[in-house]
């Protein structure tokens, strides 16, 4: 009797064999790491004639959505495992509507209120700030050439956040213990009095990071300001033409959240036109990035255009994490050959 299938998706790193090949003795596994875009008509079929033979898929976050239009053309399909217990990128009510279980990880255990985001979050605003990246370069590719730049200082500057989530919380600790910076936030609902329960929480003074009377207020005090909002149709595009204008031109943007959340196309204008410093970015509307793509683009910040600094969305890609979440995976799987309940079973 031949094994059941699964299929693997996104693993870029080529992470997941050395916990799922236990399993390849009772599995036929084959792993897919080029991702297709199912919002693309000739990705989309290429993705149902890829994945229509397997019974059971495996996925990375959101690097492939799982809509109704891909869905409905996967027959076979019985269970749906992705990492996390949240992704947005899979369409949970089709899943129930055609009895497709869809089972999450809870990964490896954290230090409370430290995350790997935030490090990366920091990694990208010193590497903008301090040019890191830019001088690497120079000093590996043009040896006539030192010092040919000045970095930004952080001490005293301002750090407005997007946002004051978990995550922006962690980022305005930091900015405050790590750089003594002064921090402002805003958000549609926040007010001083949650901020100073957030602050608290993660061991600031309250009062440590000040409430922006407005939207407009936060941008144009920002030195850097960092996004840390949640996607959804009232955020998308929360950061566009108005709100970069309002930006000092001496100004940082940071985007560690969606892509989405930043309208791209005016910012790219902006950025073209050397309307703020920089911007660095881990995240963007399509993932992985097209080859095409105007962010690949090596001659920012030069003949007046504003300094670009990008990561291909690494902000959770490390060792701890993804030991964790496909170490879980393996497990799913095992529940599922064994005819086990799922102990993380989100659909």
């Amino acid at each position: 009797m031949p094994h059941p299938k699964i299929a693997v998706l996104d693993d870029y790193a080529n992470f997941a064999p050395q916990f799922l090949s236990q399993l390849s003795n009772r599995l036929d596994i084959s792993y897919f790491p080029d991702t297709l875009n199912p919002a693309v008509p000739a990705d989309l079929d290429a993705l149902v004639q890829r994945l229509s033979p397997f019974p059971i898929i495996s996925t990375m976050r959101e690097r492939t959505p799982f809509r109704a239009p891909l869905l409905e053309r996967l027959p076979n399909l019985k269970v749906l495992l992705t990492t996390g217990m949240r992704n947005l990128g899979i369409d949970t009510e089709t899943c129930k509507q055609r009895d497709i279980v869809v089972v999450g990880t809870r990964g490896a255990k954290k230090v409370a209120n430290f995350d790997s985001t935030n490090e990366h979050t920091w990694a990208l605003i010193l590497g903008l700030a301090k040019g890191i990246a830019e001088n690497d370069a120079l000093v590996k590719n043009e040896p006539s050439r030192w010092q040919a730049s000045v970095s930004l200082g952080l001490a005293g500057k301002t750090l407005a956040c997007l946002g004051l989530g978990r995550l922006g919380l962690q980022c305005a600790r930091t900015a405050v213990l790590g750089f003594g910076m002064e921090v402002v936030a805003w958000s549609p609902n926040l007010t001083q009095e949650k901020a100073d329960e957030g602050v608290v929480s993660v061991g600031l003074q309250a009062g440590s990071v000040r409430v922006a009377s407005s939207k407009e207020e936060l941008f144009r005090d920002a030195d850097m300001l960092s996004v840390h909002i949640v996607l959804s149709d009232r955020s998308r595009g929360s950061v566009g033409a108005q709100e970069l204008s309002w930006m000092k031109k001496s100004a940082i943007l940071v985007n560690t959240s969606r892509g989405p959340l930043v309208d791209e196309s005016a910012l790219l204008d902006a950025l073209k036109k050397g309307q703020i410093r920089g911007f660095a970015a881990d995240v963007f509307d399509t993932e992985p990035l097209p080859a095409d793509s105007e962010w690949r683009d090596p001659q920012w910040g030069q003949e007046g255009r504003s300094h670009v600094l990008i990561s291909p969305h690494m902000g959770y890609v490390e060792e701890q994490t993804l030991t964790g979440m496909y170490k879980e995976t393996a497990e799913n799987i095992r529940q599922w050959l064994d005819g086990e309940e799922f102990k993380n079973k989100m659909v």
